[in-house]
C-alpha cells in the first residue's frame, strides 16, 4: 500500500499543475463551524468523486454581476488547490477539512469557489455503469444506423437517468420540444462504446 505522504512526495512539484482531465464536480457553499471546515455542494447525487480525490482544484465563481477586476482579485486570492484532510456527509450535505485553513474566516474566503478534480481519480464503476460526464458528447444512433443526435445532458429521473439528446443540425441550448429524451435503461440502450463515443439505442426517429 502506498501512503498519502509517499504519493505527495512522488508528485513533487507537479501536484499543483492543473490536470488535463479536470472535471467540475461541485462548489464551496460556506464555512462550517469555527475550525476552518467548509460546506460543499456536490453536483451529483452520488458524490463519490469528491470523496475519492485528495486534491480539489479551484476556480472562482462565475459571478456575472461583479466587475471583472473583482473577479480577478478573487481568483488571485484563492489557493490553486485544496489538500483535503477529511471529507464526509453531514445531514443532507457534505463538509470537509482542508489543509492550511484553520478558522472560520479562512473558510469563508473560499465561499463560491468551483471545485474540480482529475477524472482519473474517480472511483471505478461496475460493468454497465457510467458516469454522466463520460456520456455527455456521445453520438446516439438507433438499430437502423440512423443518428438521433448527441447527448447534451442527462436527467435524474429517480430509478433511472434519461438521456437528453440534441438532434443533428441543432446547437444547444435548444427548446425542450426539440430535444429527444431516451431513458437510459437496458430496455432501450443496446450498447455504450466509450472508445467509439457512440451509444446504440432501440429508438426511432419519430418517437
Amino acid at each position: 500500500m502506498v501512503s498519502e505522504t509517499s504519493r505527495a512526495s512522488a508528485a513533487g512539484s507537479n501536484e499543483l499543475a492543473w490536470p488535463d482531465d479536470a472535471i467540475e464536480i461541485g462548489r464551496v457553499l460556506d464555512a462550517w463551524g469555527v475550525k476552518g471546515w467548509i460546506k460543499v455542494l456536490a453536483y451529483s447525487n452520488d458524490p463519490q468523486a469528491l470523496f475519492s480525490s485528495r486534491r480539489w482544484f479551484l476556480k472562482p465563481s462565475e459571478e456575472n454581476n461583479k466587475p471583472a477586476a473583482a473577479v480577478a482579485a478573487k481568483a488571485r486570492a484563492l489557493p490553486p488547490v485544496l489538500k483535503v484532510l477529511s471529507v464526509r456527509e453531514h445531514g443532507d450535505g457534505i463538509v470537509a477539512n482542508v489543509q492550511d485553513v484553520s478558522d472560520r474566516s479562512g473558510a469563508e474566503a473560499l465561499r463560491g469557489a468551483r471545485i474540480f478534480v482529475s477524472r482519473s481519480t474517480f472511483p471505478k464503476v461496475d460493468t454497465d455503469e457510467y458516469y454522466w460526464v463520460d456520456l455527455i458528447g456521445l453520438t446516439v444512433v438507433n438499430r437502423a444506423g440512423e443518428t438521433l443526435g448527441v447527448v447534451a445532458d442527462l436527467i435524474d429521473a429517480g430509478p433511472h437517468s434519461v438521456l437528453r439528446i440534441t438532434p443533428p443540425g441543432l446547437t444547444p441550448p435548444i427548446k425542450p420540444d426539440q430535444e429527444r429524451l431516451v431513458p437510459f435503461v437496458s430496455a432501450f440502450v443496446d450498447d455504450v462504446n466509450l472508445d467509439q463515443r457512440r451509444i446504440t439505442v432501440d429508438w426511432g426517429l419519430d418517437y
